[in-house]
């Protein structure tokens, strides 16, 4: 439902203050779930929250950052803007990564934070930080509420900054006095004052005709697709799309689930540690389809390299991506389900079988695999089996590193929104509260989080969250006692040598980096231990036949769930390009 016509029909609950009308507008945006942690700055909207009960579910994180990451988690997986709310100052401060990550992204948001009295801003006051200059860059938009009889339009503004166009996080910060503040009869359908904001135009026939011709005239096309694809509600018109003409399609990170990783026409994931034939196809191509995308580094690698012999159609929301990182032959900046819909009754079905037998040689040559090694559990392998187990039937988020990449290379995508991770700004600890949103989104859903020793510590508080809000999250924990990735490009390109990458007891010999050596017998933190403190059931695994029988259990039992793996530290995501090269430069092993 769009933020205007919620406005109109959802029914009014008489507000008398400011912060009645923060969570009553919260209600008639369909607002359903809320992070939020209290603070003093922050308390009159939350005893707002309390005479909602019935309509708001309100979800309290154990960190602020938690909240935030959660927020996210529960836009990606439902299509619908997260909210989180903080107090002032060290609260507030918080949210500043997850509000970062959701700019990169381009995940819909609202932030809320208290602030202290509007008399004392600037005084140093308790508490107080100037939360909008700190987020300002980090945000689609900021506001700092001074008026009471402001809150309702700025909020109706808030959802719909937040939902149209690239989406993104938008801050409001509220002062504690006009939260306080006595509200006589708001407006809450009040006329949106956004001056300087203007959505695309729908797409051109003369653009949809040039793209029309531009496929005409292309014998190796390849459609290059990413988040946008999600976020604008495209995953059925891009399939249709790529069957109708007989497109490979290439996916980042963000994109994975907008075609099924078993579809014949999928070439999977591309970049830095896409599969080997995505990047030679795309490095072949003759006309890119890039469809809301973004040119990212890790996707482009040497971009004087990446697609050059081709032309490059380019579309997406946001104009000033276009001939950002790459020039495009073909630009349209549109909502990508509103091209694709115009495109779709006039795009030609080419005959690409020479395209094709060319695409399958090179997957023969180069397939992903991974070592089948029985003394020790590799990630792929632990990944590949709960794939195979839940046949797609899932939501993942994951931490960042290597099992986030473990991950994207060997689950078996096959809906859009089902792939929940931190891609633009790459936030370790995101995994856990992710999946708490996007558990909260879907309570009846498998929700997993994929993570890492590392990254699954530093949110490792929200355990008490999922344990004390009913939140069924299943964790697997690829633990190598190592920050993975870090450690990879130290043995790439630094010889192997150990800086700060080992997380045990610094007199075990992993520390400095000698041998494999066999894991302590109780590896550190005692994760089994640490769960169970929570009150979260938990087992450890180390052989690989424990593997299957292991996560069956996890899988099958009703609330939340902790499964530690321990895998060799020595294992490296494969294949990889390094950073500023091409595929010529791929590793393989």
């Amino acid at each position: 439902m769009a933020a205007t016509d919620a406005c109109k029909t959802t029914p009014a609950t008489q507000p008398t203050t400011g912060a009645d009308v923060v969570v009553e507008s919260l209600a008639r945006h369909g607002v359903e779930a809320i992070f939020a942690y209290p603070g003093g700055a922050s308390m009159p909207m939350h005893q707002a929250l309390t005479r909602y009960r019935d309509r708001i579910r309100v979800i309290l994180p154990r960190h602020e950052q938690g909240g935030v990451f959660a927020a996210e988690g529960y836009a990606r997986a439902s299509g619908k803007p997260g909210v989180v709310m903080t107090t002032s100052g060290p609260g507030a401060l918080n949210l500043t990564t997850g509000l970062a990550d959701a700019k990169m992204d381009s995940i819909p948001l609202i932030a809320i934070t208290g602030q202290v009295p509007t008399h004392v801003i600037g005084t140093d006051a308790f508490q107080e930080t100037p939360t909008v200059e700190v987020c300002r860059a980090i945000c689609k938009h900021a506001y700092l509420v001074q008026d009471a009889r402001d809150i309702a339009r700025v909020m109706k503004e808030a959802f719909h900054l937040a939902t149209t166009g690239r989406q993104g996080p938008v801050l409001i910060d509220m002062p504690k006095d006009i939260q306080n503040t006595v509200v006589e009869n708001p407006d809450y359908d009040a006329a949106m004052d956004l001056p300087g904001y203007r959505l695309p135009s729908p797409p051109s026939q003369a653009k949809v005709r040039e793209v029309v011709e531009a496929l005409k005239a292309a014998e190796r096309p390849v459609i290059y697709c990413g988040g946008g694809v999600l976020a604008s509600g495209a995953a059925d018109e891009l399939r249709e799309f790529a069957a109708k003409t007989g497109i490979p399609v290439a996916m980042t990170v963000h994109g994975l689930g907008a075609m099924p990783r078993d579809h014949y026409l999928s070439l999977g994931m591309l970049g830095m540690h896409g599969t080997i034939y995505s990047n030679t196809a795309v490095a072949n191509a003759d006309l890119l389809l890039a469809l809301g995308v973004r040119f990212d580094d890790r996707v482009t690698g040497k971009l004087s390299e990446f697609a050059k012999h081709g032309r490059i159609v380019h579309v997406d929301i946001d104009a000033s991506e276009i001939n950002k990182n790459k020039f495009a032959h073909v630009a349209v900046n549109s909502d990508l389900k509103s091209f694709l819909r115009e495109l779709l009754p006039i795009a030609p079905a080419g005959d690409y079988r020479a395209w094709h037998k060319q695409v399958d040689e090179w997957r023969a040559a180069d397939p992903m695999t991974y070592d089948q090694r029985d003394d020790a559990i590799v990630p792929q392998y632990v990944i590949d089996q709960f794939s195979r187990l839940t046949d797609g039937e899932f939501y993942m988020t994951t931490g960042v590193g290597q099992h986030q990449m473990w991950a994207a290379q060997w689950t078996n995508f096959k809906r859009p929104r089902t792939w929940i991770t931190s891609g633009g700004l790459g936030s370790m600890g995101y995994g856990l509260p992710a999946a708490m949103g996007a558990q909260a989104a879907f309570p009846d859903a498998l929700v997993v989080d994929i993570d890492g020793d590392g990254s699954f510590v530093m949110n490792v508080q929200e355990l008490a969250t999922v344990y004390c809000e009913n939140l069924p999250v299943k964790m697997i924990v690829l633990n190598n006692q190592h920050l993975g990735m870090v450690m990879q490009w130290e043995d790439r390109f630094h010889a192997g040598n150990r800086a700060h990458t080992y997380l045990g007891p610094v007199d075990h010999p992993e520390a400095i980096g000698q041998g494999l050596g066999a894991l302590p017998e109780v590896p550190y933190p005692d994760f089994v231990t640490l769960a169970r403190g929570f009150g979260i059931p938990a087992r450890q695994i180390r052989d690989k036949s424990e593997v299957v029988d292991a996560l069956k259990e996890m899988i099958a039992h009703k609330g939340p769930y902790v499964l530690d793996v321990l895998v060799p530290y020595q294992e490296h995501v494969l294949p990889m390009i390094p950073a500023g090269g091409t595929v010529r430069d791929t590793i393989k092993s």
